[in-house]
């Protein structure tokens, strides 16, 4: 698959949605360093991917919490 194909998949997905992805990104990330770490990993190349993919779901979860923040607070504010 494609980085714009990727992204524009992340871009559809829900906060919550994208909550799950960062979570099997993390074990995966995990994973890998546990194989780097046991000789065992032969393409190197996933880790660069995987790491990127983090920052990808975090920025969008990011994102998506400051689209949100001041709407929030606008509602809290006229109550």
């Amino acid at each position: 698959m494609k980085r714009t194909d990727t992204k524009k998949a992340l871009a559809g997905k829900s906060p919550a949605e994208l909550q799950t992805e960062l979570e099997a990104l993390l074990k995966e990330q995990f994973g890998l360093r546990m194989q780097v770490a046991t000789q065992q990993l032969t393409n190197t190349s996933k880790l660069k991917d995987v790491r990127r993919g983090i920052a990808r779901v975090r920025t969008l979860l990011g994102q998506a919490t400051r689209a949100s923040g001041p709407a929030a607070s606008a509602k809290s504010a006229r109550a």
